[in-house]
């Protein structure tokens, strides 16, 4: 196998192979690399109404700010098997959001777009709700007091 250049000397890339066979029954492999799968999970996620953020660990936070780039992958664990996967999702919901509704488009947008874009069965989409953003309820009640003090 040849080496990547991008690859640092002690780093692994896990990977699925998936085989396919053409019509004149030739098989060959295609390897879809697991960050692969949580990105496209996470942009799925991300697009979401009621999200308010996903939920990661610090060092994600970090490298997000360093970076300037949003991580797609932040809060997204993928377990990637030969044919199918596990995906599990840490989020964090906008207030007055249903959270089972949430929760119930998230897993449906995210199996229809990793099974859509890679082939791999999804067998499970957990969703953990970490979080409710607050701020925008303490704004708008803000808002409410302000134009009451006016009137």
């Amino acid at each position: 196998m040849e080496k990547d250049e991008n690859v640092k000397e002690n780093e692994t890339i896990n990977e699925s192979e998936i085989t396919i066979e053409n019509t004149e029954g030739e098989t060959s492999n295609i390897q879809i690399a697991d960050d692969v799968v949580a990105i496209i999970a996470g942009k799925a996620v991300s697009d979401a109404p009621g999200v308010y953020a996903m939920a990661g660990g610090f060092a994600g936070g970090i490298s997000e700010v360093l970076s300037g780039k949003k991580n797609l992958s932040k809060g997204i664990k993928v377990d990637v098997g030969e044919k199918e996967t596990k995906i599990d999702v840490n989020i964090i919901v906008e207030y007055g959001s249903r959270i089972p509704d949430v929760a119930f488009d998230i897993q449906n947008r995210v199996k229809t777009a990793v099974e859509g874009m890679t082939g791999l069965k999804v067998v499970a989409v957990n969703v953990h709700v970490q979080g409710v953003n607050t701020e925008a309820a303490t704004e708008e009640k803000e808002d409410n007091t302000e134009n009451e003090v006016k009137e």
